[in-house]
């Protein structure tokens, strides 16, 4: 659907109600103009939105629907999946607050699915507390990637730092081992993809970092940069993908230098997590590039030692309903242009006749 005539849909999943979620949540929801540019729909609890807020002293109300569909402009949308009084211990996950957040992201790919919501923004979980209950993904990514049957590419995103990463949630002992040219050279293509539809990067130039000190020091520290490494770079580049490196992480992240590239993929988590969240915490927003839903969220986790103080920074978590919304219109408009260009012009040459002018035209 065209984003021109259409006001995006963002679906809100709250997350771990006693971590900062739900109040990153209102606090991105709190300016009285923020329904002018989108149509929010929060998969929560009335009663628990409603507690918290007093906490926090914001002035917000929300119209209490019964499926996203039922969504109204101007207004701030809640689908109250418990309509009991939940129990709030802010700073500790539990039980209950671990079932709601699993509860709501449920909720909310389904209505994402269906097409009720248009884009989805993921409010921080708790990993661990979340598989204790059942829930078969050590993080979002895994979840998407089994409910749109497709692999997904983490992507950490601002204005000018992109990272994404080879290898997500595994030891750091498991690294090197799933590491091979054939997955370097599939992710730079996921990623080069996503740059051209999702960000609107006609020609993306790609750095890739090393997996060893130094990129391996010309074999002395590790030889996966000469057997792997390089040559899927060199394949990639023989395939018209402007990609680069390998560099090593430890001095590619000075501004001068990332920011020769539009994106850089790291080898794993750490490598490149660490130096984006140190220089783009506050407005870093976390994509799952490369699936056919687009899904963000902030760049941090459930922040526990916080929760409940009225400090939590919500920049992050606004930025990711607005990284969402212009992903959304980028990829309609490409998806548009590509339409546009493989429809067939239909002429009728036998008669003379130019079916693409105007009747009197051909008079």
């Amino acid at each position: 659907m065209s984003p021109k005539n259409h006001k995006v849909r963002v679906g809100i999943s709250i997350g771990d109600f006693n971590g900062i979620g739900p109040e990153i949540i209102m606090k991105s929801l709190s300016d009285k103009s923020i329904t002018d540019f989108f149509i929010p729909v929060i998969f929560g609890s009335g009663k628990l939105f409603t507690y918290q807020k007093n906490i926090f002293k914001l002035n917000i109300n929300f119209n209490y629907i019964n499926e996203a569909s039922q969504a109204q402009e101007g207004k701030l949308n809640m689908i109250n999946l418990v309509k009991e009084n939940s129990l709030v211990e802010l700073g500790s996950p539990t039980e209950e607050s671990t079932k709601m957040a699993i509860d709501s992201l449920e909720a909310a790919t389904e209505a994402l699915l269906k097409g009720e919501i248009d884009i989805l923004v993921t409010a921080p979980i708790n990993k661990d507390e979340m598989m204790k209950m059942g829930f078969k993904h050590a993080g979002h990514t895994g979840y998407f990637e089994e409910k749109f049957n497709k692999k997904g590419l983490m992507f950490l995103v601002t204005d000018d730092l992109k990272v994404a990463v080879l290898t997500h949630h595994i030891p750091i002992s498991q690294v090197a081992e799933n590491i091979s040219k054939e997955k370097i050279k599939k992710q730079v293509k996921l990623l080069n993809q996503t740059l051209i539809e999702d960000f609107n990067i006609t020609r993306p130039k790609i750095a890739v970092l090393g997996l060893n000190p130094h990129s391996g020091d010309g074999g002395v520290i590790g030889n996966e940069e000469i057997e792997i490494i390089a040559p899927a770079i060199r394949e990639l580049s023989d395939n018209g993908i402007l990609a680069f490196g390998p560099f090593p992480a430890d001095s590619y992240f000075q501004p001068g230098k990332y920011r020769n590239f539009d994106a850089v993929l790291a080898m794993y988590h750490d490598q490149g997590l660490a130096p984006f969240k140190t220089l783009a915490y506050e407005e870093g927003v976390n994509y799952t590039a490369g699936l056919p839903f687009i899904r963000t969220s902030p760049d941090h986790g459930t922040a526990y030692d916080i929760a409940g103080r009225n400090m939590a920074d919500a920049q992050s978590f606004t930025e990711a309903i607005f990284t969402g919304i212009k992903i959304f219109g980028n990829r309609s408009e490409y998806n548009d242009l590509m339409a546009n260009r493989m429809r067939p012009r239909r002429m009728a040459v036998d008669n003379g006749v130019d079916e693409d002018l105007p009747d009197d035209a051909n008079a």
